[in-house]
């Protein structure tokens, strides 16, 4: 298994809040999670950071004996680290006047040779790359997907909506958090990329599956998309990982 990532502050943002990280698991596979801060310019850095940090920390405490067997183990050890992660980042700003209202989004992988489980909060996104075709893995928690959901905007108005930034979800806003998690089965060749909203505001999904299909090099991959998002604008911080089985 390979894995690559990289992040960029933009043409027009000051600071980078996002944040990622990729661990390998010898022998087994990888840990991917990429985290969107939100809060102001200190705040959200901060928000990003303890929650990746938070999220690593707990999957090591629960992987300390091994990966469990059962993909139901795996799972719920995903949600607890992403629970852990929420608590972190909720005390951190209540404790702490200046990162009152922080908080950030939160997408993570656990990618072994034969499936992924993934767990999402927020608008920060995974998708399957397999076949030369792209599928969303999560749903976004957000305003327009809400709207989308209920019919009253299409996806293409979606993309363009003056809303479209405004989350329902995000870790350390709350107490609890509410988290998704997803089972991905892959095969040979298959690719994942998790991002951060600054990548699939600029490169549409048509787009990310032509530079995969075209790209055989993991590494040149994500450059040349953060490459293409830059050179289109790149109007917030961009995060780019990748791993492929």
């Amino acid at each position: 298994m390979r894995f690559f990532g990289c992040t960029d502050m933009g043409r027009v943002r000051k600071d980078n809040q996002d944040t990622f990280d990729c661990r390998e698991i010898p022998g087994l596979g990888a840990v991917l999670v990429v985290c969107d801060g939100m809060g102001g310019a200190q705040a959200g850095s901060v928000a990003s950071t303890t929650a990746v940090n938070a999220f690593y920390h707990a999957l090591e405490d629960s992987f300390s004996e091994g990966i469990p067997a059962k993909a139901d183990e795996r799972e719920e050890d995903l949600a607890r680290a992403c629970r852990i992660a929420n608590m972190r980042v909720y005390d951190l700003a209540r404790d702490n006047w200046a990162y009152d209202g922080m908080g950030t989004t939160l997408v993570a992988a656990l990618v072994l040779p034969d499936v992924a489980h993934v767990v999402n909060v927020g608008d920060s996104r995974c998708y399957l790359l397999s076949n030369g075709m792209i599928r969303q893995v999560t749903v976004d928690h957000s305003l327009v997907q809400l709207l989308v959901d209920r019919g009253e905007i299409t996806p293409e108005e979606a993309q363009h909506h003056p809303k479209k930034n405004l989350i329902t979800r995000a870790v350390g806003v709350d107490l609890d958090v509410d988290c998704d998690i997803l089972r991905v089965e892959l095969g040979q060749g298959d690719r994942l990329l998790l991002c951060s909203d600054g990548l699939t505001n600029v490169l549409s999904n048509e787009t990310i599956a032509e530079e995969s299909r075209k790209e055989p090099d993991l590494e040149r991959l994500g450059h040349r998309l953060m490459d293409m998002t830059l050179e289109r604008g790149a109007p917030d911080n961009v995060t780019v990982v990748l791993a492929e089985i």
